[in-house]
C-alpha cells in the first residue's frame, strides 16, 4: 500500500467539486506536509516567532552587488533587481505565490494566495481552490486565469519551472476559484504540494499597455513596476544604482496566519555596488546596510572591533540553524574535456587541503562538507546497505567498485606530510588520465596541451576561497589563476556554462524532488541558466533522481537520495568546500524581534521590526 502524506487540516465541506473530480480527490488541504505532522493546526494566529503586535514603519537600507536591467525575474534575459524572485523562483517582494513554504518547518506549506487544494492517492492531478479575497495592488481579484496564463508563461520562458514542473502537462479552470494541474505520471507524491511554489502573474496588466500605448510583453525585460500582490510594491529607482520598496498599506493577504506579524517594515532601500569590498565598509559606518549576513570567518573572528560595534551601536549573534546544510564546492564543468576524466577530477581534489585553510584564513570556524544533502538523515556515510545497497547494486556495472566496499572521505591535508602524499596520489591519478609532467607542467601525452585552469569568480572573496588552492596547484604543475568579473558579467559567464571552475552553492531541501532534474539530469546539462553546473550526463544519475521523484514514501526517499549522494561523490563532480552549523548576523541596534527565531532557517528577518524611536 502507498505512504502518502497525511495532511494536517482536512477540510471536506468548503464547496462541492464537479463530479467526476470529486469521486477521484480526497478532502481539501490546508497546512500540508511531506514529511511529518506540522506543529500548527488548521487556521493557526501566526509564527511561533512572530509578533502579532509588531509596530509597522520604517526603513531598512540594504546592499546589492552589480546591477540590474530589469524587472522581470522570470525570463533568461536580463538582470532583475533586489527584492525580486532570486534566481526567478518565488514570489519575491512583488508578488505572492499559490502557497507559502514555512520559514520554521521542512517541506511543510500554508495556505496564501490558494487557501487550499486537493488531490488523489495515486498522485495524478491537483486542485487548488483560490482564497476568494486575493487580489491585486490595483484591486482587481487574482482569477483561476491569471494561474493558468502564468503556468503556461513559466513552462515557457523559465528553465527551472519547465523541469520542476516537467511531469503537470496542464492547466485547466474547473470554476472561479478552482484549477485543476493534470500529471503525466502518477505517484510524483511532491508534484501536489510544489505546485503551491508558483508565483502567480497579472495576465490582465502583462497583456495590457503602458503609459506609452505600447503593448507589454511578458517574455521580454522591462524597467516598467509591474502589477503585483505580495506585500511591497517599488516606489522609486535608478538602474544600476538604487531601487525602494514600499510596503502595500490595504495587502490583501497581511492578516493571514503566515503574514501576521510579519512584513513590519515601511521600505526597503537596496544601494548598488560594482564590488563586494565596500560593502563591508558600509555597513561599519550606518545608513546604507542595516542588516549584515557574514560570510567571512576571519571577519566574524576578528574584524568586529569598530567604534559603532564598540559602542554597542551594532549587535552581532549566531543564530543555531537545523535546516540541511548548502553542497559550497568548486564545480568542475565537464564541457570541457580536460575534466572529463574522472581520475583527473579525483586527482584535483587531492590538492585542495581544506584543513590548512580552515586553520589559516577561516579561524578554524568552518566544517568540511562530505555529501551533497549535508545534514539529517539524507546524508550518506558509511558504505552502503539494506535497502540502499540493493538500489545501487542495480548499477554496479556503471559505478566503481569501491563504492560499495568503502566509505566517502575527502582528502585530508592539514601538514607537510599529508600533503605530500595526497601529492602522489594526485600524480599518479593524472598519469593515468593520459597527462605527464613536460618541463614542470602536466601536458597531455596526444595533444601537447598543457593543463591550465582558471577558476572563475564574482568577487574578491574568490582569492579568499581559491587562493591557497589555486597556489596548490601551480606548485603541483598545473597552469591556474583567478579570475575576477563585476556581478552582471559573472552571471551571464555561468548561465553560458562559460568558465572552467566556479564555487557553486547549491542549497537542498530536506524532501528532495522533482528540482533534482534540474541540478543534475543529463536534459539540464545543456539548457542555458539550468543549475547542473558540471554539466552532468551520467544514466545512474537520471534513474536514481527519476527514481527520487516517484519514491513511495519516505524510508523509500531516504534510500534513493542516500544512493544518489554516494553516486555524485564518488564521481567527484564538486571538490566540496565548507558550511558552518550556524547563521552569523549583525546589525545596527535599530531592530527588535522574537528571541527565539526559526532554528530551521536560523532567523527569519520578516518578523523583526523597527524600533519606533529609531525610525526615520
Amino acid at each position: 500500500m502507498k505512504c502518502f502524506v497525511v495532511p494536517i487540516a482536512v477540510i471536506a465541506l468548503i464547496a462541492p467539486l464537479p463530479a467526476s473530480f470529486a469521486q477521484e480527490a480526497s478532502g481539501w488541504v490546508t497546512t500540508d506536509s511531506l514529511i511529518a505532522t506540522s506543529k500548527y493546526a488548521d487556521n493557526f494566529p501566526h509564527y511561533d516567532h512572530a509578533n502579532p503586535d509588531a509596530p509597522k514603519g520604517g526603513t531598512v537600507n540594504l546592499p546589492a552587488l552589480g546591477t540590474y536591467d530589469s524587472f522581470n525575474p522570470y525570463i533568461l534575459k536580463g538582470n532583475p533587481a533586489a527584492g525580486f524572485a532570486s534566481g526567478g523562483f518565488g514570489g519575491g517582494l512583488l508578488y505572492d505565490t499559490l502557497r507559502a513554504q514555512s520559514v520554521d518547518e521542512p517541506s511543510t506549506s500554508h495556505p496564501l494566495i490558494s487557501e487550499s487544494f486537493t488531490y488523489p492517492e495515486d498522485d495524478s492531478f491537483a486542485i487548488y481552490r483560490l482564497n476568494k479575497a486575493a487580489k491585486w495592488h490595483d484591486g482587481e481579484p487574482i482569477t483561476s486565469q491569471d494561474v493558468v496564463w502564468t503556468f503556461e508563461v513559466l513552462k515557457k520562458y523559465n528553465q527551472l519551472y519547465r523541469e520542476y514542473y516537467k511531469n503537470v502537462v496542464s492547466a485547466e479552470i474547473v470554476n472561479e476559484t478552482d484549477i485543476k494541474f493534470s500529471f503525466d505520471e502518477k505517484n510524483n507524491r511532491e508534484l501536489p504540494n510544489i505546485l503551491g511554489d508558483m508565483p502567480v502573474l497579472p495576465q490582465h496588466w502583462w497583456e495590457g499597455t503602458d503609459a506609452n500605448g505600447n503593448k507589454r510583453d511578458i517574455s521580454k525585460s522591462t524597467l516598467e513596476p509591474p502589477l503585483g500582490s505580495g506585500p511591497y510594491k517599488i516606489a522609486s529607482f535608478d538602474p544600476g544604482v538604487f531601487i525602494q520598496w514600499e510596503r502595500v498599506k490595504d495587502y490583501w493577504a497581511a492578516d493571514l496566519p503566515v503574514n501576521k506579524g510579519r512584513n513590519n517594515f515601511d521600505r526597503f532601500n537596496y544601494t548598488y555596488f560594482l564590488d563586494s569590498t565596500p560593502i563591508w565598509e558600509a555597513f561599519k559606518k550606518g545608513g546604507i546596510q542595516d542588516i549584515h549576513t557574514e560570510t567571512s570567518s576571519q571577519r566574524w573572528a576578528n574584524e568586529y572591533t569598530f567604534p559603532a560595534f564598540k559602542e554597542g551601536k551594532v549587535k552581532k549573534r549566531t543564530f543555531p540553524t537545523t535546516g540541511s546544510k548548502p553542497m559550497q564546492g568548486f564545480a568542475m564543468n565537464m564541457r570541457r574535456d580536460k575534466f572529463k576524466d574522472v581520475r583527473v577530477r579525483k586527482a584535483l581534489s587531492y590538492l585542495f587541503d581544506f584543513e590548512s585553510i580552515n586553520r589559516l584564513q577561516l579561524s578554524g570556524l568552518r566544517t568540511r562538507t562530505d555529501s551533497y544533502f549535508e545534514g539529517g538523515e539524507l546524508q550518506s556515510s558509511g558504505i552502503p546497505e539494506g535497502r540502499e545497497l540493493s538500489i545501487l547494486q542495480e548499477f554496479s556495472d556503471q559505478l566503481p567498485e569501491a563504492l560499495f566496499t568503502a566509505p566517502f572521505e575527502n582528502p585530508v591535508g592539514g601538514d607537510r606530510a599529508k600533503n605530500r602524499d595526497n601529492q602522489r596520489l594526485a600524480a599518479q591519478l593524472m598519469r593515468e588520465a593520459g597527462w605527464e609532467p613536460r618541463n614542470g607542467t602536466w601536458t597531455n601525452i596526444e595533444t601537447g596541451e598543457p593543463f591550465s585552469i582558471e577558476i572563475l569568480g564574482g568577487s574578491p572573496v574568490t582569492n579568499i576561497i581559491a587562493g591557497q588552492f589555486t597556489q596548490d596547484m601551480r606548485k603541483f604543475g598545473i597552469d591556474a589563476s583567478i579570475r575576477i568579473v563585476d556581478a552582471s558579467q559573472y552571471v551571464s559567464r555561468l548561465e553560458d556554462f562559460n568558465f572552467d571552475i566556479t564555487t557553486v552553492q547549491l542549497a537542498q531541501s530536506l524532501s528532495p524532488g522533482n528540482e533534482q532534474r534540474d541540478f543534475w539530469s543529463s536534459t539540464a546539462a545543456d539548457k542555458p541558466d539550468s543549475r547542473n553546473m558540471s554539466g552532468i550526463k551520467n544514466p545512474v544519475v537520471d534513474a536514481l533522481v527519476d527514481k527520487i521523484i516517484f519514491a513511495e514514501n519516505r524510508d523509500e526517499l531516504i534510500a534513493l537520495t542516500h544512493a544518489l549522494d554516494r553516486v555524485l561523490l564518488w564521481n567527484y563532480y564538486y571538490i566540496p568546500q565548507w558550511h558552518s552549523p550556524e547563521e552569523w548576523l549583525a546589525w545596527w541596534d535599530k531592530f527588535d524581534f522574537v528571541d527565539k527565531q526559526p532554528t530551521y532557517s536560523g532567523v527569519d528577518t520578516s518578523s523583526w521590526w523597527i524600533k519606533p524611536e529609531s525610525r526615520k
